[in-house]
């Protein structure tokens, strides 16, 4: 029996996957080459890398988030 908390976090990884193909489509475009010009391993490289950076800028806004809170309280 899946928990809520498995729903909650599928769809976290859901929306921080989408967000990071949106990026690497752009970091793809700047790049000046072709979708099809990269290996699937190399734009599941990309993919994973652009997720690390969604990731870091979550957890560096939820940080100030945080510190901000504590500040006002």
């Amino acid at each position: 029996m899946k928990g809520l908390g498995d729903g909650v976090a599928n769809r976290y990884r859901s929306k921080i996957r989408e967000r990071a193909i949106t990026q690497a489509k752009a970091r793809i475009a700047l790049s000046q080459k072709k979708l099809e010009e990269f290996t699937p391993d190399e734009l599941e490289v990309i993919v994973r890398d652009e997720e690390d950076k969604v990731k870091r800028s979550l957890k560096q806004t939820a940080v100030v988030a945080l510190l901000i809170t504590l500040g006002l309280s």
